[in-house]
C-alpha cells in the first residue's frame, strides 16, 4: 500500500474529512437489496415519477379553472407553453407546429428533473445518461422518420451540400453523414455532464464547508454555485429542446 493511501486511510479512521462527490449519482433500489433488474423500483423511478407528477400539477391542475385574471400556477403554464410554442415556430416553422406537444412534453420534463434535482436529498435524473440517451435517440428517430416519411429519398438531400465546389461534395457528404449520426451522442452528453459536474462541485463545495476555516467561503461558494446551477438547469433544458426543433426543421427541410 502506497504512503498515500495509508495517510488517506488513517485520516479517515481518525475522524477526518472524507466526501466522495459522485456518490450521489449512485442508482439504489427504493426497497432495498442489492440486486438492480429492468423492473426494479429505483430512486431515479422514484424522481422521475415526481417529475410527471410535478408536470401534471402544473399544466393540468394549475391551469384547470382558466382565470381571466390567472393564478400564479396558471402563469407559470401559459409562460412555459408560450416560450416553447414561440420557439417551434420560429426555429422549425409553421409546418413544425404539429409537434409541439412533444416538444412541450420533452422540454416539461427535462426542466421539471432539473429543477427537481436541485432540491436537498433529491436525486438528478438527467444527470445519468441511461436517461439522457434515451431522450437523445427518441429525438434522432422521430426526426428521421419524419424526414423520410415527408422528403422520401429527398430527405438525404441534407447530406448533400449543393452550393458547395463539385469536388468537394461527396467529402462534404461524408462529414454531413457522421456528424448526423454523432447527433444524439452529443445530444445525450451536452445535458448529463452539465448536470453531473454541476452537482458534483456542489458536493465539492458542501464537503468543504465542514471545515470551520474555510466554513464562510464555503457557504458563499455554495450560494453562487446553487444560484448558477438553477440557471444551468433552465438552460440545459431550452438547450436540448432547441437543438429538437433545428433538427426537425433539417427533417422538415433538407435542402442545403
Amino acid at each position: 500500500m502506497s504512503s498515500e493511501a495509508t495517510a488517506a486511510g488513517h485520516a479517515e479512521e481518525a475522524g477526518g474529512l472524507v466526501f466522495h462527490p459522485m456518490d450521489q449519482f449512485i442508482v439504489k433500489p427504493l426497497f432495498g437489496g442489492d440486486t438492480i433488474e429492468w423492473y426494479t423500483v429505483t430512486n431515479v423511478t422514484l424522481w422521475m415519477g415526481l417529475s410527471i407528477l410535478a408536470i401534471i400539477g402544473l399544466m393540468v391542475l394549475g391551469t384547470r379553472r382558466r382565470a381571466i385574471v390567472p393564478s400564479r400556477s396558471q402563469s407559470i403554464g401559459e409562460l412555459a407553453y408560450g416560450f416553447v410554442y414561440k420557439m417551434v415556430e420560429d426555429v422549425a416553422g409553421k409546418d413544425a407546429i404539429k409537434f409541439f406537444p412533444y416538444i412541450m412534453t420533452l422540454f416539461m420534463f427535462i426542466v421539471s428533473a432539473n429543477f427537481l434535482g436541485l432540491l436537498p436529498m433529491s436525486f438528478a435524473t438527467t444527470s445519468h445518461f441511461a436517461v439522457t440517451v434515451v431522450l437523445a435517440l427518441a429525438v434522432f428517430l422521430t426526426v428521421t422518420i419524419v424526414g423520410f416519411v415527408k422528403n422520401g429519398v429527398g430527405f438525404l438531400g441534407l447530406f448533400w451540400v449543393s452550393s458547395a465546389p463539385l469536388a468537394l461534395r461527396p467529402i462534404l457528404a461524408l462529414i454531413e453523414i457522421i456528424s448526423y449520426f454523432v447527433r444524439p451522442v452529443s445530444h445525450s452528453i451536452r445535458l448529463a455532464g452539465n448536470i453531473m459536474a454541476g452537482h458534483a462541485v456542489l458536493k465539492v463545495f458542501a464537503g468543504f464547508a465542514a471545515i470551520a476555516v474555510v466554513s464562510p467561503l464555503s457557504v458563499v461558494a455554495i450560494t453562487a454555485m446553487y444560484g448558477l446551477e438553477v440557471l444551468v438547469a433552465f438552460i440545459q433544458a431550452y438547450v436540448f429542446t432547441i437543438l429538437t426543433c433545428v433538427y426537425l426543421k433539417d427533417a422538415l427541410h433538407p435542402s442545403h
